[in-house]
């Protein structure tokens, strides 16, 4: 099993263009697992994306168009853009101020259990906000980090959402930490009604170092899977 996992962050960049290439290595990995089956010394790569996304708003395979309170014209005077995604969930948002990440990773390098994933996804963001004395938490039946989960209080400070075939994800997480929360206000976030979105920012009363909180992100993702991260070059030919 191959516990290797190239990171790059990809800066600011385009949401469609993100997607795109991360169905190029979503691909790659599950071509090189079909080849296995013929030549199974092969061993298939694992990656991890950050960005940071241009306005956008993405509605999942199983997510309601209701959901988004915009029309297009509105859409484009807000200098936002939307798409229908092949990930699960309902609708968010993606916007400057908030850490996305990507794992592209072949779980049959570490576990085959996407319930396990995903819950390991939330882990990372739990014990990262633990760092700055947020107390992030999971609410039953909602993919994602919550803050004060069983009050008139909740609200969720990151969004998950993964697509996964052949044990090989794509997609992720979103994380708010100095995110325009009032973008927010144009969706039903995940499609629940009734509760309100934070961020790092709002919680802690100041602007949070991002690249600060990419480390940590990172430092527990390893921990928890296992995982030996490598600052890749290979994705260059995408900047």
């Amino acid at each position: 099993m191959n516990k290797k996992i190239h990171l790059q962050d990809l800066g600011n960049k385009d949401y469609k263009e993100t997607w795109d290439y991360q169905e190029v290595l979503f691909k790659k990995i599950v071509d090189i697992k079909l080849e296995k089956r013929t030549n199974p010394e092969l061993v298939t790569p694992n990656y991890f994306l950050f960005v940071e996304h241009p306005h956008v708003y993405t509605l999942g395979k199983s997510g309601d168009m209701s959901n988004l309170l915009l029309s297009e014209k509105q859409l484009e005077a807000k200098g936002a853009t939307f798409y229908k995604i092949n990930r699960g969930g309902d609708i968010t948002y993606h916007g400057p101020g908030q850490i996305v990440g990507y794992p592209i990773v072949d779980l049959e390098n570490f576990f085959t259990d996407i319930h396990k994933y995903l819950r390991f996804l939330e882990e990372v963001i739990i014990l990262t906000l633990a760092e700055y004395n947020i107390t992030g938490t999971r609410s039953e039946g909602e993919t994602g980090v919550w803050l004060d989960v069983g009050t008139p209080f909740a609200r969720k400070i990151c969004a998950m959402g993964v697509r996964a075939s052949r044990w090989v994800t794509m997609h992720g997480f979103a994380l708010n930490v100095n995110a325009n929360l009032g973008y927010f206000d144009n969706i039903i976030p995940c499609g629940i009604k009734g509760k309100a979105v934070t961020s790092m920012h709002v919680e802690l009363g100041a602007a949070v170092d991002e690249e600060e909180v990419k480390r940590k992100i990172i430092s527990h993702f390893a921990i928890l899977f296992e995982a030996n991260f490598k600052t890749s070059e290979m994705l260059r030919q995408f900047e």
